[in-house]
């Protein structure tokens, strides 16, 4: 007797133990990396088959079953199905993206194990990226850009700013070609410019825990004599494009409205079909409209 308690005590303790693990990846993920996470019990000899994964969403702030058709079609249709695997239960992601996060963890539909019981610790990480470097200049709309080559006048101010869309905010730094300074910001300011602050200028932005993301910009930054004309500036250039467009748009108008005027003019002064339905009124004998005539019918003349 004494032997049988022993033993169920034994297995008591050592069920109480066997919990639900998650494991995924140790190293800092990118965006479009392949991702690995795994379900499994401390003891080996439970069945996995009654376990599931789970992912928490931000948005609805509830735990979804990654297998959820509903919940995957919108978000997570390039998942791959959960496998059954040996002891565990792999899940693989076959291009992690921004959405990709979590938190996940592991859930038993086992009816003798409730919660908090039936599920396992969560597991987040996060899924790092850094999109194009951007340039822009202060005074212009960012669609316009900065081309390679920046044409200036003597005098002008220049100011340029880098940006990048990235998982964690960038540190920047800006660097002059030939030269030895560095600027750790995101903004070049170039006050009166003259030759001298003419070159090839890059802004570098480097991402605070992946270095393999960091990207590199350069524009060149030309400053024309004093004698030159306007329009061979940037800004003259540019100038000179936005005016032929904006005459072009004024000469279509034009043609249009002139086009339409004339239609219409015609249209008033055209005549149309003869209407001779006036005609069809009868015209008797007695009436003035009658013409003389020997004949001594009654009938109305039409």
């Amino acid at each position: 007797m004494k032997v049988l308690l022993v033993a169920a005590l034994v297995a008591l303790i050592h069920g109480s133990y066997a919990t639900l693990l998650i494991k995924g990846p140790t190293q800092p993920v990118l965006e479009g990396d392949r991702i690995t996470l795994e379900c499994l019990y401390s003891d080996s000899e439970l069945n996995i088959s009654q376990v599931h994964f789970e992912i928490f969403s931000k948005y609805m702030q509830t735990w979804h079953p990654v297998v959820d058709l509903d919940f995957r079609s919108w978000c997570f249709s390039r998942r791959e199905v959960e496998l059954l695997t040996g002891d565990g239960l792999v899940l693989s992601i076959p291009h992690a993206g921004r959405y990709s996060e979590g938190p996940y963890r592991c859930v038993s539909d086992a009816e003798n194990v409730t919660a908090p019981d039936n599920a396992s610790q969560p597991l987040a990480f996060k899924v790092h990226y850094m999109g194009e470097l951007l340039l822009s200049r202060e005074g212009y709309t960012s669609y316009l850009g900065v081309p390679q080559e920046l044409k200036v006048q003597p005098g002008d101010d220049v100011v340029l700013k880098c940006s990048a869309s990235s998982s964690e905010e960038p540190s920047y730094y800006w660097h002059k070609e030939g030269s030895d300074w560095i600027l750790p910001s995101s903004k070049l300011t170039l006050k009166k410019v003259s030759a001298t602050d003419g070159g090839l200028y890059t802004c570098m932005a480097e991402h605070p825990s992946v270095e393999s993301l960091s990207k590199k910009r350069r524009v060149s930054i030309t400053v024309l004599s004093e004698n030159a004309p306007w329009y061979e500036s940037t800004n003259g250039r540019l100038i000179l494009m936005t005016s032929a467009a904006a005459v072009a748009l004024l000469v279509f108008i034009l043609s249009v409205s002139i086009f339409l005027c004339r239609r219409a003019k015609q249209a008033r002064t055209s005549k149309g079909p003869i209407d001779d339905r006036s005609q069809k009124k009868p015209i008797y004998k007695a009436s003035s409209e009658s013409l003389p005539s020997a004949c001594g019918d009654k009938q109305p003349l039409v």
